[in-house]
């Protein structure tokens, strides 16, 4: 069943923001594969089959946050075709398996990769396509069938399920085919609609640019947002923007899980989090409708757990995961723990070189830096080593080739407590302890740089717990 999915009034989080118009939810999560995406993927597949494009034995291939690439395994399961998926690393490992169940073959490629880059997973669908005979990028991202979809379908069924006007639709931009098909749609039928897109900070999709402008590089939400503006983006339609930030969109996804029963995942979270504060401009009588475009399904050991939340600081300290019984050093701050500087290396430094300084130093770990300080990644020994004796390297390649871009729930500042430390390295080998400053660029305009101050691993934190006098004393739990 694709299609005709409910549209739920949302109660009790609109009184907690203080919304006082109704406040919809289109619960995509409804459809068979899970998300809104199964609506594009079976309208691109008999587009494409109406117009003699794809033929029985043929192979589908598509570049993925995942949710498309479910819907595109749905019908080629039951059309009978080859698919495979190429999907970036950050993307969960439950779409993962339930890809792989549907029979759908899986490459992964680089999240740090730019959409141009040959090891994009764009790129790597494109060289794949040359490759194999008889295969199809039906590309979601250029595909008109994707916008149409929304435009014969979703909007339709917001019309009927609303039965009167609508004054503001809210949605997230990927690909932007939700919320071009959706805004076309519902502007012909309400001219005065307010059409809010939502855009997370590290994106380069909101209008206008200076909204984009962040030193934040790597959002955790999946399924929204692009370094690149996908052509099926119509941004004329888009009457706002609103950059979402990776906390506000996890915690407006559990509210909706523990105060609406909305079983709905990370990016229903972002578009919640945006009507709420949108929605506040329309009065009683007003309508506005949010789109929620997937399930809690690909996400349980992500927003749902409470370990991955406060790995990355997202849990409100005075609520959610609070600690019982915490030690003694739970609520001290890394600056408690007085580092060390760390040795970086520049780019340009060769993996022998690099090798031989982890050796003298003892030490299996090292951040890369830019000429102005700027942190690049991390380079380790055993990447390093796997690397050259897979052949992929040899001893003069710069470290910039094997390097890999530090994920952000390993950035750790000097305020933060040992206990949001403790979380990070039960995961994490290492933490990269940061700091902010702010410097002026060639024009008048200042910026915000990370700069690397320590790096902390669970040696540092265990020898600080056992050295300290209170552990002398044996006061180790209270």
């Amino acid at each position: 069943m694709i299609g005709n999915t409910p549209l739920v009034k949302i109660n009790n989080i609109s009184k907690t923001f203080g919304v006082k118009c109704e406040l919809y939810a289109k619960c995509e999560f409804f459809n068979a594969g899970g998300s809104v995406k199964d609506r594009i993927a079976l309208r691109m597949v008999e587009d494409a089959e109406r117009e003699g494009r794809l033929k029985p034995g043929d192979v589908l291939i598509e570049p993925t946050s995942g949710n498309t690439g479910i819907g595109l395994a749905l019908a080629a399961a039951v059309k009978g075709y080859r698919c495979i998926i190429v999907m970036p690393e950050k993307m969960s490992m439950e779409k993962v398996n339930i890809l792989r169940a549907l029979g759908a073959e899986i490459v992964r490629t680089p999240t740090s990769a730019s959409f141009d880059a040959p090891e994009s997973h764009i790129g790597v669908a494109q060289r794949l396509n040359q490759e194999i005979p008889n295969s199809h990028i039906l590309d979601q991202y250029r595909n008109p069938s994707n916008p149409i979809a929304h435009y014969d379908g979703t909007a339709e069924e917001i019309i009927a399920q609303c039965d009167g006007p609508v004054d503001m639709v809210v949605a997230g931009a990927g690909t932007g085919g939700t919320i071009s098909g959706l805004a076309r749609k519902l502007k012909e039928k309400y001219p005065n609609i307010q059409v809010v897109a939502v855009d997370p900070e590290g994106s380069d999709l909101a209008e206008p640019e200076e909204l984009n402008k962040t030193d934040t590089n790597f959002y955790e939400v999946e399924g929204i947002g692009y370094d690149f503006v996908p052509t099926v983006l119509d941004r004329r339609v888009v009457d706002k923007w609103y950059k979402s930030n990776d906390r506000e969109t996890f915690l407006m996804a559990r509210k909706l899980i523990q105060e609406e029963g909305l079983l709905c995942g990370g990016s229903s979270g972002s578009a919640m989090a945006a009507a709420v504060q949108c929605a506040k401009d329309l009065k009683e009588g007003q309508r506005c409708v949010v789109i929620l475009p997937d399930s809690i399904r690909n996400y349980m050991s992500k927003h749902l757990s409470d370990d991955w939340m406060s790995e990355r600081n997202f849990l409100e300290k005075t609520s959610e995961g609070a600690e019982k019984n915490k030690p003694w050093w739970w609520d001290m701050k890394v600056h408690d723990l007085q580092l060390h500087a760390p040795i970086t290396v520049l780019p340009t430094v060769t993996c022998a070189e690099a090798i031989d300084l982890m050796k003298t130093e003892a030490i299996d770990q090292m951040p890369v830096v830019g000429e102005a300080g700027e942190i690049l990644g991390m380079v380790t020994l055993g990447n390093m080593m796997s690397q050259l004796v897979a052949g992929r390297v040899n001893s003069q390649t710069p470290v910039s080739h094997v390097l890999y871009k530090q994920p952000q729930q390993v950035q750790i500042t000097l305020d933060d407590t040992l206990g949001s430390l403790s979380r990070i390295l039960d995961t994490q080998h290492f933490a990269l302890v940061i700091h902010e400053q702010r410097q002026l660029d060639g024009g008048s305009e200042l910026q915000s740089k990370k700069m690397i101050f320590g790096l902390v691993t669970a040696i540092d934190l265990l020898n600080f717990i056992t050295h300290h006098p209170k552990s002398n004393n044996g006061k180790n739990g209270q």
